[in-house]
């Protein structure tokens, strides 16, 4: 593993100001308590209000911030007495006994006898976002879930975030896989028990065969309320649910061949099979997942790499990390995917993260912005990779109300829940410290709140606005290589 980081050779130094503003902004909100690393939700009754996901306090949630640390005490109480620390590698236990994780995908055999039976059914063209959600379920990222989810699935995963299998066994399914179509695709469909669904940009072309298909009323209303908590049109998602079909189709998917985008990234979209596979060709003992849908930058770095360095300690002695970009649809705002599998790669170049003990991943899921709702999802997802160890922190999966402009949800609800989610007991947590700038060093630490003067907060709104203004950050703040990637994605946005 790489001894040092390699922050490049930014000159340019942190502003005085910044420092005042982030000293002010984060004195009284970054009292931090010492935890155990590992955190099961089966030893525990609460999860403590700790460390951001993001890393960073951003000076907007200081009031937020404010109130999540008043139980900084009652939680350290809470850990001493109910928190058991992992006791190593024989607590791992294979992913295998949780989920059969099963592909839809048509054998090879019989993939042109279906592909002529799908040629004469009744054709309906998918979406964009639909063909990710079928790429989804294709994989086996949602397994045991064998298709768009009927009305049955469908109200038990929207109303209980979990599903009942016939043999009475519970698996969590927080966000319901779902197909819209229109009025016209409803009449057109009539009484016929299979279809066949097409491509967005070749509609005359089968990618699949959705069969003893059940057709139902999409209550749009209901499904907004329920999975992101609010109606509001606004939302990102909320706004393509109301714009989709006004009925639901469900069934069993039978898919004829590997989803493919030819981006160029299709070599880091490995399914759940294929991360298993190339988790024993490492002979990995411990796998542990970051999931993000932004750049890498040195605070996260090292946070990865402590999470790494704390494995090694209980024993573990070839932990694997996986860096999982989503690869599905995301808000207008954030960085293209491309964009960040490159700065991602830089990083690895650069060996600020080891490249032998990490694995660079593309999960194919849109981003839908549920907070606690769909950071279960996430987590159910890796789960079924064979993934044991799944970072998260402050507001996962959230986003700013797009009416107030404050987070959606309690920024740790996301934690909490997942240390009492029904299905996701054989999941350990790791929680984290938040890392800043410490503009003595000139490099990303974790906080330390006896000296908070030390430190600099950049969010990812100011890294991004640093970017797209065509400055640099503070030195140490991210790669030399890594930024420029950065840079020259908005210095080109800038030019268009």
């Amino acid at each position: 593993m790489t001894g040092a980081f390699l922050y490049g050779n930014f000159i340019k130094e942190a502003k005085s100001s910044d420092v005042r503003r982030s000293i002010k902004s984060h004195r009284n909100s970054c009292s931090l308590t010492e935890t155990s690393f590992f955190s099961s939700r089966r030893h525990m009754t609460r999860l403590p209000s700790i460390t951001p996901q993001r890393h960073v306090f951003t000076p907007e949630a200081t009031a937020e911030q404010r109130a999540t640390s008043k139980t900084s005490e009652e939680n350290k109480e809470i850990l001493s007495k109910n928190d058991q620390i992992v006791e190593g590698p024989k607590e791992v236990e294979s992913q295998q006994d949780l989920f059969q994780v099963e592909e839809l995908y048509v054998p090879l055999e019989k993939r042109e006898e279906t592909l002529r039976e799908a040629e004469k059914l009744v054709k309906v063209t998918l979406s964009e976002l639909d063909l990710q959600w079928l790429h989804v379920l294709a994989d086996g990222w949602a397994a045991p879930l064998q298709g768009f989810m009927k009305e049955d699935e469908f109200l038990q995963s929207l109303h209980f975030s979990t599903l009942k299998l016939k043999d009475g066994t519970v698996v969590n399914q927080s966000i319901p896989i779902v197909l819209p179509i229109t009025n016209e695709d409803k009449e057109r469909i009539g009484n016929e028990q299979n279809v066949a669904l097409c491509l967005p940009e070749l509609p005359s072309r089968p990618v699949a065969i959705l069969r003893n298909i059940e057709i139902y009323h999409h209550h749009k209303e209901e499904r907004c309320a329920r999975t992101f908590g609010i109606t509001d049109p606004r939302h990102p998602y909320t706004s393509i649910i109301y714009e989709s079909g006004d009925w639901l189709i469900g069934g069993k998917l039978e898919v004829l061949e590997r989803i493919k985008y030819n981006d160029g990234l299709d070599k880091y979209r490995y399914s759940p099979r294929q991360l298993r596979e190339e988790f024993r060709r490492r002979e990995a003992d411990a796998v542990f997942v970051f999931q993000l849908r932004n750049p890498i930058h040195n605070g996260h770095a090292l946070l990865m790499n402590s999470c790494r360095e704390k494995l090694l300690k209980k024993g573990f002695k070839k932990p694997l990390l996986l860096v999982h970009q989503i690869g599905g649809k995301v808000k207008d705002d954030d960085v293209p995917l491309d964009v960040r599998i490159t700065q991602n790669e830089a990083i690895l170049e650069e060996g600020i993260l080891d490249p032998d003990n990490t694995i660079i991943g593309i999960f194919p899921s849109p981003m839908i912005y549920a907070g606690p709702k769909e950071v279960q999802w996430h987590a159910k997802a890796r789960m079924n990779a064979g993934c044991k160890f799944y970072i998260v922190g402050r507001d996962p999966a959230g986003m700013k109300h797009p009416g107030t402009n404050r987070d959606m949800y309690d920024p740790w609800h996301g934690k909490k829940v997942l240390m009492m989610a029904p299905g996701l007991e054989k999941l350990e947590i790791l929680p984290f410290q938040v890392a800043a700038y410490n503009v003595k060093s000139r490099r990303m630490e974790f906080f330390d709140s006896s000296r908070p003067e030390d430190f600099l907060f950049i969010s990812g709104t100011k890294m991004r606005k640093y970017a797209s203004d065509g400055e640099e950050p503070p030195h140490g703040f991210m790669g030399k290589k890594a930024w420029e990637v950065l840079a020259a994605y908005y210095r080109n946005k800038r030019n268009e």
